[in-house]
């Protein structure tokens, strides 16, 4: 017997969404495996999961909570991977983000009513993230360096400014020798629904975000360039596409995305600018599973985001009823991850067994 994997000709919708489903089904079963192996229920701990974030109304609240900046973040990662532009930076566009906004809040909103605040920061926090964005778009483009490499090294560049920020020049006069900035001000803390730590500004700006970056993909000239790039680039070299000029915005898009991101937790949660790992919990990395499984269509990170959301807070959860540890969600998510990559090969690749006479599967 002999097994090929040959190119797939064509992939249609049915195809992938059996794909998807069997892609988190495969890795449903792998985490199942560790729970058992960890003498936990493996029924009983993913039961606990989303029963936890989808089982009662704190649950739903704290889940549409964590899902908004990993919408944010998510919708901005699946548009420059569609150009496979690979964006492992998202992490640090969001600290950037923030401290764009900080800054804004804590100078210039003693000053400003609300109404102009709240959108200035929200825009500074873009141009933060968009700025740091566009740094490895042009390292790759002018110098040939490879954007994992440097989108991943930006993140810890990012973490120890911020750590530099607050225990420094930033340090609040108010916080009693803590590692935090000053409150900032009444007009930059945005309204939440009553009972709940949902703010309907940034969930309307989440939602939004996401819907006009799937229609500047799937409907825009400039996202049909990013379609080609990320498909051939000999084709998009040979049509004529300014490399430069796409990746450079395509990547301002998708930081800016991660700093609107940033200060949501910030105007939202926070209120103040504190270490790295206090402001994210790790969004700007479990975002690139989101973007994934949203098949890179960032409309779609609206409900992957969810999903993915829905994981932090049961896994939040189950720490706490079976006592499982912290690291529990870190693998549920990457083992998640690996089956969605390997699902994305089926996509494109199909096997052929050969015994004696040729069968396609």
């Amino acid at each position: 017997m002999q097994i090929d994997l040959l190119p797939r000709e064509r992939s249609t919708a049915t195809l992938n969404l059996l794909i998807l489903f069997g892609s988190l089904l495969a890795g449903l079963l792998a985490i199942s495996v560790v729970f058992a192996l960890s003498g936990v229920n493996p029924a009983l701990a993913i039961f606990s999961i989303f029963k936890g974030s989808f089982g009662s109304w704190y649950g739903i609240k704290e889940t549409v909570t964590k899902a908004i900046p990993l919408i944010l973040i998510g919708s901005g990662l699946a548009m420059a991977y569609k150009a496979k532009f690979w964006n492992i930076g998202a992490e640090s566009q969001l600290l950037v983000g923030a401290i764009f906004s900080t800054w804004v809040g804590l100078n210039w909103g003693p000053h400003l009513p609300a109404i102009v605040l709240v959108p200035l920061m929200f825009l500074s926090a873009f141009i933060g993230g968009a700025l740091w964005g566009m740094v490895p778009a042009v390292l790759k483009i002018r110098f040939g360096i490879n954007e994992v490499i440097s989108t991943l090294m930006l993140n810890y560049i990012a973490a120890e400014f911020v750590k530099f920020l607050v225990v420094g020049p930033w340090k609040g006069a108010t916080k009693g020798g803590y590692p935090y900035t000053d409150d900032l001000p009444a007009a930059a803390i945005l309204k939440q629904f009553p009972l709940s730590r949902i703010s309907p500004v940034l969930l309307s700006v989440a939602v939004a975000g996401a819907l006009i970056l799937g229609w500047l993909v799937y409907r825009s000239r400039f996202g049909y360039e990013i379609r080609v790039i990320g498909e051939n680039t000999h084709a998009a070299r040979y049509s004529g596409i300014n490399f430069f000029r796409t990746l450079v915005v395509l990547m301002a898009i998708s930081g800016g995305m991660a700093g609107l991101a940033g200060a949501g937790e910030l105007m939202s949660i926070h209120h103040y600018l504190s270490y790295p790992d206090s402001l994210s919990a790790g969004y700007g990395f479990t975002a690139i599973i989101v973007a994934w499984l949203a098949r890179l269509n960032p409309s779609f990170t609206i409900i992957s985001g969810l999903f993915f959301a829905g994981i932090i807070v049961g896994g939040d959860a189950i720490q706490i009823s079976m006592g499982m540890p912290a690291a529990t969600v870190d693998v549920f998510n990457g083992m998640i991850l690996v089956f969605l990559i390997m699902g994305d090969f089926f996509i494109s690749h199909r096997v052929r067994i050969r015994r004696g006479r040729t069968v396609d599967a």
